[in-house]
């Protein structure tokens, strides 16, 4: 059970009904909703990174759904797992991304992000070796994606765990 209420969207202004109405309404929305501005702005990012750039799609929900594992955040993992489906991830690669390090399904690039995700979450930077590894496969323009992918689902999960968001079953695509 969430922390606090959800927001009570029916007080909300038209923009922040209408963001929430094209994200599901899903909790962890219906949460940031108590700051419209703030919401808005997150989805603004939130969608960007999914949805313009241009790391890999595949890379990219590899690296998020990485980051939910690292941060215990089970909301997260659970909706990038189905949204890394929608976009070529393969069922194998989400059941191995707890052990990633010994799996035979990820390519090297896929290796290099992983590892890259990693250092990140788990340390204060990542090693001149890892960067150098994934800077080595990439443009900088996606090397920047990757990174603030990263740290953007950083952010998310630790709202998710700070708040205790509701899971909550979806069964249409994303």
């Amino acid at each position: 059970m969430a922390r606090i209420e959800y927001c009570d969207t029916s007080k909300s202004n038209e923009r922040t009904r209408e963001i929430l109405g094209k994200n599901r309404n899903a909790n962890i929305f219906r949460m940031m909703a108590h700051s419209p501005s703030y919401f808005e702005q997150y989805c603004r990012l939130g969608g960007a990174i999914r949805r313009k750039g241009e790391l890999d799609p595949i890379v990219r929900e590899l690296a998020i759904t990485r980051t939910g594992i690292l941060c215990e955040a089970p909301y997260e993992v659970v909706a990038h797992k189905r949204m890394g489906k929608n976009v070529g991830v393969t069922d194998e690669q989400n059941a191995a991304l707890e052990h990633w390090e010994s799996a035979a399904c990820f390519d090297e690039l896929q290796r290099a992000a992983l590892a890259f995700t990693d250092e990140i979450v788990k340390l204060r930077r990542p090693s001149d070796a890892t960067f150098n590894a994934i800077a080595a496969k990439l443009t900088p323009a996606a090397l920047v994606e990757l990174q603030l992918s990263v740290g953007f689902y950083i952010m998310t999960s630790k709202f998710l765990e700070t708040f205790d968001i509701d899971m909550q079953p979806v069964t249409e695509e994303i």
